[in-house]
């Protein structure tokens, strides 16, 4: 079983490389975003407490994106060979959490793939992204204060994966073909 945790900064290329991921590995893609919106189109008790909290602009709390995330570890299809989170863990607390959920399952993550950006391409290829998709946080103030957040918050999780000995650091700087070779390396040197 593969079970990895891909990481980077905003437009560092994560979900381009999980989808690649997740294609040739057979791997499950767990997403926090897209499954706190499944939660709430399903209408579960849990997806309607998620929605009351977004709905008020604050954070879900940790203890609801684990349960969530356990069901869904839990539910694993049989077809696949592991999953790759995108976008969890954002903490110390939440890398904390999820090695205790997985530990009682008896899983472990296999690695962490930190996709290292250059922060001045970061902030090109976000502003890049904004003008093509239209999206309303790829503005030139909206990602200074992203990757404050990211740096604060995130990078943390990368020294605790460390002192694990489970990280390990990609250029991401070059093609999607590149990138993914690089990737591909370090995975295809875990199983």
């Amino acid at each position: 079983m593969l079970n990895i945790i891909i990481s980077g900064a905003p437009g560092s290329g994560k979900g381009t490389q999980s989808d690649l991921i997740v294609e040739k590995y057979t791997l499950k893609h767990l997403s926090t975003g897209d499954l706190l919106r499944k939660e709430m189109a399903e209408k579960s008790e849990l997806g309607q407490m998620v929605e009351s909290y977004i709905s008020r602009g604050e954070l879900v709390p940790d203890n609801m994106i684990i349960d969530i995330l356990l069901k869904h570890i839990e539910n694993q299809a049989e077809d696949s060979n592991g999953i790759i989170l995108d976008g969890f863990p954002r903490t110390v607390a939440q890398a904390e959490a999820l090695e205790i959920m997985l530990k009682k399952l008896d899983k472990e993550i296999s690695v962490l793939i930190d996709v290292k950006v250059d922060e001045n391409e970061l902030i090109k290829r976000l502003i890049m992204r904004g003008q093509t998709s239209g999206r309303c946080d790829d503005k030139l103030e909206t990602i200074k204060k992203r990757l404050d957040v990211y740096h604060t918050l995130t990078e943390p999780v990368n020294e605790f994966y460390k002192n694990s000995g489970k990280y390990i650091s990609i250029d991401g700087m070059g093609t999607i073909a590149e990138i993914f070779d690089r990737i591909s390396q370090t995975i295809d040197s875990k199983r």
